[in-house]
């Protein structure tokens, strides 16, 4: 391990892991075995990760988000006194749905060097090992925890053509899914990501109106953390299209890819590209013969 100084008067934003405590890189070890001290969300869940590996002799203060204003003007000064600061939360990366933003705003107001040190995501994780095809994705966070925002919240987010994604805590889990399906429409997609690189990892994919009975199957499923994934708002389908060109287009996508089949489909009908796109990226999500591909 490479525990030579840091520079001085810096401010390292440490990701850390959602579960698996190996889950870390080796540069975040050097950090945190070097810095002066560790701005933590819980001292306690850090004392662990330090202990797991062997890393002692390090002061830490606990930053949360109940005293961060108050506590972040004490951490600038240590970074005025030229020490260095390893920022860390209890899983995951600082700031990312979790306490740390105000104090990283703080520093840089300062003129303090802040410095990330990337790592684990539940988000990232989540969505990498999904099975979800989307180049683009919404990372909302957690929804708000009172019925009535929350629902005018998923009013907005309805018609977004992305994936959604969000964490759920387990006391909230079957509500949220509730309001999911009827928000945002039963047929949707859903991946609901559950203790993510713990002992008890879970993925499950099923239709909005199908997660509920999923969850009350088992109570075991209801507990840990969620990540939940909810595909993108189908593209409305062009009303000006004439009945011929969504035949045609629908034979072709059942043997070339969606964009050779948009191509083809508008040479021969001499319908517009665009609207012919949009219509077969809704044929591709719902007819079975569409391929993936394009």
């Amino acid at each position: 391990m490479d525990i030579s100084p840091l520079p001085s008067g810096t401010l390292y934003v440490v990701a850390t892991p959602i579960g698996n405590l190996r889950d870390i890189t080796l540069r975040a070890l050097d950090v945190l075995a070097s810095v002066d001290v560790i701005a933590a969300e819980d001292t306690r869940t850090t004392a662990n990760l330090l202990a797991h590996h062997s890393i002692g002799g390090i002061r830490t203060m606990a930053l949360h988000r109940h005293n961060e204003h108050a506590l972040g003007q004490r951490i600038v000064e240590l970074l005025a006194r030229g020490q260095s600061v390893a920022l860390v939360t209890d899983a995951g990366t600082p700031a990312i749905s979790d306490p740390g933003a105000m104090l990283i705003a703080f520093a840089r107001s300062r003129g303090h060097r802040v410095v990330p040190v990337p790592g684990a995501n539940a988000a990232v994780c989540a969505l990498s090992a999904s099975g979800i095809i989307a180049s683009r994705f919404i990372f909302y966070g957690f929804l708000p925890a009172g019925s009535a925002m929350r629902r005018r919240e998923l009013e907005l987010l309805k018609p977004q053509p992305y994936t959604l994604v969000f964490h759920e805590a387990p006391h909230r889990i079957l509500e949220c899914v509730a309001d999911l399906s009827e928000l945002l429409g039963a047929q949707r997609q859903l991946v609901i990501a559950r203790e993510l690189t713990k002992l008890f990892e879970t993925f499950h994919r099923c239709r909005l109106d199908e997660a509920s009975a999923w969850l009350q199957a088992d109570s075991n499923r209801c507990r840990g953390e969620f990540v939940l994934l909810v595909e993108g708002a189908a593209p409305a389908v062009p009303d000006e299209i004439g009945e011929q060109a969504r035949k045609t287009l629908s034979r072709l996508l059942e043997h070339l890819p969606l964009r050779q089949a948009v191509a083809l489909a508008t040479e021969i009908t001499g319908e517009s590209r665009k609207r012919l796109y949009a219509l077969a990226l809704v044929l591709k999500r719902s007819g079975p013969k569409a391929k993936d591909s394009g």
